[in-house]
């Protein structure tokens, strides 16, 4: 994975970890980067899996959001398509998106085999069955194609999302009651109905016993590279990895019943 190591360097982790302060104030700025740095990624590592980046590729974000990622994916020259459940996500930017659907993670409203690449940056940890949100990810990509998901470890220092860098520790209803007692109102992400605790092991051991795909890597998101190491020492992980991605190829005898 030359291309992806390359592109984990210690001034992106600090400009991506920098981002956080802008979520809740300044999505443009924080998903916008993001979204950016998401292309990057996924090119780097379909070049390194198939030998060329994104440019013609068909591309399925599952949980797309306001539109950020269509526009970092078109300047990639990628065929973007977004599948998001909340109407009031998809329209929040104001960003016109060509192909969008309203629809489940979980349930993807698309025929098998539809899609070069099928990625999810962030949302496992707000759906109660992630996994079944992967069967469907690998599902509808293309034997030979490329499953990429990112979400947030629930035991790092991001688990609790706007909660705090510390309060989910305690525990997940702590944090959410505590944010709702200091700001009058709950938060935007709800334990237990919208946030879930998601584990690193958990992803790795789903990655590793799919049936239909390999997998290529596991990474942390935010950390340079030589800081990959620690996705590979149990417990450790679950604090300091933060962003786990697994990335997969969906085997090109792959045949569903």
């Amino acid at each position: 994975m030359i291309h992806t190591r390359r592109l984990a360097t210690l001034s992106r982790s600090i400009g991506l970890l920098r981002d956080f302060r802008y979520e809740q104030t300044r999505p443009d700025i924080f998903y916008g980067n993001l979204a950016a740095d998401t292309a990057l990624l996924i090119d780097a590592a379909l070049t390194d899996t198939t030998g060329r980046g994104l440019a013609g590729r068909s591309v399925l974000d599952v949980g797309g959001g306001p539109g950020y990622f269509a526009e970092a994916f078109g300047r990639a020259g990628a065929y973007y398509t977004s599948v998001e459940p909340d109407v009031g996500e998809m329209a929040a930017a104001g960003i016109e998106v060509n192909a969008s659907v309203r629809g489940s993670g979980e349930d993807l409203p698309f025929m098998e085999d539809s899609f070069d690449v099928v990625y999810s940056s962030n949302v496992a940890e707000h759906i109660p069955d992630p996994w079944r949100m992967g069967e469907e990810m690998l599902r509808v990509a293309r034997p030979g194609g490329m499953v990429l998901l990112s979400y947030t470890i629930w035991l790092g220092p991001f688990g609790g999302h706007e909660t705090g860098m510390w309060q989910h520790y305690i525990g997940g209803d702590f944090a959410r009651n505590r944010y709702q007692r200091r700001h009058g109102h709950p938060p935007k992400n709800v334990y237990g109905h919208s946030l879930f605790a998601v584990s690193c092991a958990e992803g790795l051991r789903w990655a590793d016993t799919v049936a239909d795909a390999e997998l290529v890597t596991a990474f942390p998101r935010y950390h340079p590279q030589w800081a990959w190491w620690m996705v590979r020492v149990p417990l450790l992980r679950e604090f300091l990895v933060s962003n786990l991605v697994v990335v997969l190829r969906k085997r090109r005898d792959s045949r569903r019943p």
